[in-house]
């Protein structure tokens, strides 16, 4: 892609209200725009990259077996009455209509997907089934100035799971985490699962999936090769103890970001709803569920805050908007300006051919510039051809999460590179 198609430019300065990194940096490059507290419309280069996460997401979540749907985003007020929650749930948006009715803009969806698969489950042998969606979600917090880490809307994957016994949820339950660390291990990520608060969703203590930063707003007892930890509220040790599963370490508190969670809901919803299924022995049974949440939104701030350096962004490959970054410099002589453009667009049209992602930087603009941003921007490699690179036969290959640059003939490109 030409980066002059792009329609965006590039921020010398982040807006003074963008008070976290992950802010800071997204608006500076392009890659969203701030509408309001907490809410931001998705340009083509953030777009790329909520688009692959959300990829990842789907992947393996598949695996698990769990199929895709979507439900609807307006939410009908009495199933909201039916679970206790309408007037509990204080991060709820309630849309009164014209027709006297009220309805919610759905912040999770229990209230939606406990009658939805109640519809299609009535025997033992329906069970157990799962669904997932990927969606827009609303939610009407108070405080919204982490950027995209805390939104009033925002991309969420929740999954909902339906079983017939306590043994098999425990059994999924275990799955859904190990999906869970493959998922932000391939963004680039390290979390550890925590034991957390059920709150308004279920009256276990349910498990979060935080990753340590300084960005974050949870408190998480923990030690550094230990997988696991305690959230603040529900934690049972305390700092300086001996790390359960590494008596060489002691915990200590770190802040961390959750960006994934997962719950046991037992009959909370099934009981509200009725949902029954009948057993093998004829008689009606409690239907139990779990439930499992992704923030995806979230995670493409999370990324940012967990790498970057002074000058922008450092993407992981596996979710950059594009592998290749191209830059060019102006020649000082319309002839020497052809030969970086004739090299620069050969290597353009072969990345292209073996369908690798590439941003050519096209636009009439200084050395200076063109260089800071691409590093703001951050994508994996960057190839610079210039007046002084061809004089070599050469381009000028550099990796954005490394210092040094090396020069490359044009010939050895691809080979040598990026393959």
């Amino acid at each position: 892609m030409r980066y002059r198609s792009l329609g965006v430019k590039t921020l010398r300065s982040a807006p003074q209200d963008a008070e976290s990194i992950n802010a800071q940096l997204l608006l500076r490059g392009g890659f969203v725009r701030q509408e309001m507290a907490g809410v931001y419309s998705w340009l083509p280069l953030g777009l790329r990259v909520l688009r692959k996460v959300e990829g990842i997401v789907r992947e393996e979540m598949s695996a698990l077996g769990s199929h895709e749907i979507l439900m609807s985003a307006l939410q009908p007020k009495e199933n909201w009455l039916t679970t206790d929650r309408w007037d509990s749930m204080d991060v709820l948006f309630k849309v009164p209509s014209q027709t006297g009715k009220e309805y919610a803009l759905g912040s999770t969806h229990e209230e939606i997907v406990t009658p939805l698969v109640q519809s299609y489950v009535q025997s033992y042998k329906d069970l157990p089934t799962c669904v997932f969606q990927i969606q827009t979600k609303f939610r009407d917090e108070l405080r919204a100035k982490s950027g995209v880490l805390r939104g009033r809307e925002f991309v969420m994957k929740d999954m909902y799971s339906f079983h017939r016994t306590q043994e098999d949820l425990d059994a999924y339950y275990a799955k859904a985490a190990e999906a869970y660390f493959r998922v932000f291990e391939r963004c680039g990520l390290k979390a550890k699962m925590v034991e957390a608060s059920g709150g308004a969703f279920s009256k276990k203590v349910s498990h979060e999936f935080q990753v340590l930063t300084e960005a974050g707003e949870d408190m998480v007892l923990t030690s550094p090769s230990w997988k696991y930890g305690q959230n603040q509220e529900v934690a049972t040790l305390k700092e300086g103890d001996v790390c359960p599963d590494h008596a060489a370490e002691k915990l200590e508190w770190k802040k961390g970001v959750e960006v994934g969670n997962i719950f046991q809901l037992g009959t909370r919803f099934s009981d509200a709803f009725g949902m029954t299924y009948t057993a093998e022995d004829g008689t009606k049974q409690p239907v139990i569920m779990g439930c499992y949440g992704i923030g995806v939104s979230r995670l493409v701030g999370t990324i940012v805050e967990a790498s970057h350096d002074d000058r922008g962004m450092i993407w992981p490959e596996s979710v950059a908007p594009f592998r290749v970054h191209i830059v060019t410099l102006k020649g000082k002589t319309e002839e020497s300006q052809a030969r970086i453009d004739a090299a620069a667009q050969e290597l353009y049209d072969e990345l292209l051919a073996q369908k690798t992602e590439v941003l050519w930087d096209d636009r009439d603009a200084s050395p200076g510039e063109k260089l800071a941003d691409a590093d703001l921007l951050g994508l994996p490699i960057r190839v610079l051809f210039s007046e002084k690179t061809m004089a070599e036969g050469a381009a000028e290959v550099k990796r954005r999460s490394e210092s040094e640059a090396t020069l490359v003939k044009t010939e050895n490109l691809l080979d040598q590179f990026l393959q």
